[in-house]
């Protein structure tokens, strides 16, 4: 056991009510220690994904209760990959959230971003379902607080709708987890592994339900279509610095999709055989379509914005669909890419707003800061559209090349050129109706009061993101390698599943009673 794996999940439990209880009038030292905290993280997650990159499984029990009977927290390439892709999106949006002042809108603000991270974090490093259920249960409480951020009626509104969603996805969950331990007796993903398998032919109705509740839960996580009205208002509505951190919050869903498909219910699983390709697949193609058709409609930049998230989440579920080796590592790979541009154009949406007054698609007076903004700006829709240079084109070459061989190869082929042909025109039709057209008309007479030029700090933290981005693109092949390493981790378990149960070189054998 290695007590440093517990270590994302306990610094902002302990940094949040500390925050809230010794400097809750102090904006100074919660900022120093929320960036602090935020900054640890980074450090202790690299450790850890540096830990397992030979291939290797740590984990820590709670009280040292031997699994499946204790809680066990779970660290392996695929989770340090998404702990670490979670702290450093999360640093650059703090650095952005203190630069641009959102964290002073409101109370609280940073105690809720440490309990977020608790929750997102502790979703990526549980090895038990009821567990990833409380996390989830504290990310969304969290991010409430988080949307509905320095007030307002349409930010009420939306937060209100978010939170009816994924409280119907709650309930959906819990059905499951009691579905799961009716048929198993476990609730541990190890052990599940372990017993599904042994589930004979006959007996598979009461999983099969489970697994299908499970899915639809994780895609309203994942806001695949048509389980992802919440996405548009909630996203557009929410402060821009909250809303780029929830860029990571869809991968989460896609996340469990990932690690409970290819864990506890693989492809070629007795009691769950067929179930990934029935609807899953087409649901990405379409979630795709709608996403970048909403592209082009939005009359606002951030909804524009947040129709793309949806659009993103369509083709890294189109790669997860595939469920072989080679499409888990195009996902993983263009899940990265796309949670770095989406962050990035949703920052660019408050500079935009700040320099401009309006998020509105239809020309203004040129704004301040408008050469900095508008370069970062086409640098994330060039990303996100997928077009060359940048990760996006490389990541729908991945997933494009790991479709053949799948029945559906033509409709992805088409849907995915498409609609990047779509978001192509609609990205350049809202940055030259905000940046170009600007300078065809006049000045502004008057000057509004809202209208501020961003802070050096605001360009810093997005020029940040848009480095990684670069990075991420430069680097492109050992990032691919280094996700074909995972995508086979991830479809042969017995390593996890030894390490958790504490069984080398074997699968354990059921328990005689409960959980």
């Amino acid at each position: 056991m290695t007590h440093w794996i517990l270590a994302p999940i306990v610094l902002p439990a302990f940094l949040a009510p500390f925050i809230v209880l010794a400097a809750r009038h102090h904006i100074a030292i919660q900022r120093a220690f929320s960036v602090a905290g935020i900054a640890a993280l980074v450090v202790i997650s690299a450790g850890l994904a540096w830990q397992v990159s030979d291939g290797s499984v740590i984990y820590y029990r709670l009280g040292d209760w031997a699994a499946p009977f204790g809680i066990v927290v779970v660290g392996d390439r695929l989770s340090t990959l998404m702990i670490l892709l979670a702290s450093v999106l999360a640093l650059f949006v703090l650095l952005f959230s203190i630069g641009s002042g959102w964290d002073r809108r409101g109370w609280h603000f940073h105690a809720l971003f440490q309990f977020q991270m608790m929750g997102i974090l502790g979703a990526f490093l549980t090895g038990d379902l009821f567990n990833l259920f409380v996390f989830f249960e504290v990310l969304l409480i969290a991010s409430y607080g988080l949307m509905i951020h320095a007030g307002g009626n349409d930010r009420l509104r939306a937060g209100v709708q978010y939170v009816l969603y994924n409280l119907l996805g709650s309930t959906l969950f819990l059905f499951a987890l009691g579905s799961i331990y009716a048929e198993t007796g476990t609730l541990n993903m190890a052990d599940l592994a372990v017993r599904v398998a042994e589930i004979g032919p006959e007996e598979t109705v009461g999983i099969r339900i489970a697994a299908v509740l499970l899915l639809l839960v994780f895609a309203i996580k994942a806001a695949l279509v048509p389980l992802h009205f919440w996405l548009p208002s909630s996203y557009a509505e929410a402060p821009a610095p909250v809303a780029a951190l929830f860029a990571i919050m869809t991968k989460v869903g896609a996340y469990a999709i990932i690690r409970v498909y290819t864990l506890i219910f693989p492809p070629d699983t007795v009691a769950t055989e067929g179930l990934h390709g029935v609807w899953l697949q087409p649901a990405a193609l379409v979630s795709l379509a709608i996403g970048t058709v909403g592209i082009l409609a939005a009359r606002r930049l951030d909804r524009l914005v947040a129709f793309s998230v949806i659009g993103s989440m369509g083709t890294v579920i189109i790669a997860i669909s595939l469920f072989t080796p080679q499409g888990i590592a195009a996902a993983l790979y263009y899940m990265i890419h796309s949670t770095l541009a989406a962050a990035i154009l949703f920052l660019v949406t408050d500079l935009v707003r700040a320099g401009r007054g309006t998020l509105d698609l239809t020309p203004r007076p040129p704004m301040a800061g408008t050469v900095l903004t508008s370069g970062i700006f086409f640098a994330g829709a060039i990303a996100m559209a997928g077009l060359p240079p940048l990760s996006g084109f490389l990541g729908k070459l991945m997933v494009l090349d790991a479709a053949f061989g799948s029945d559906l190869v033509v409709w992805v082929w088409a849907v995915i050129l498409v609609t990047s042909l779509i978001a192509v025109v609609g990205f350049a039709r809202a940055g030259s109706v905000v940046f170009w057209k600007a300078h065809s008309l006049p000045p502004a007479e008057t000057v509004d009061e809202q209208i501020v030029r961003p802070g050096a700090l605001c360009y810093a933290a997005v020029g940040g993101l848009l480095a990684l981005l670069v990075a991420h693109t430069v680097l492109a092949g050992q990032v691919h390698d280094y996700t074909t390493d995972m995508a086979a981790q991830l479809f042969s378990p017995d390593a996890y599943i030894d390490t958790v149960l504490d069984t080398p070189g074997k699968l354990s054998a059921p328990q005689e009673e409960g959980y």
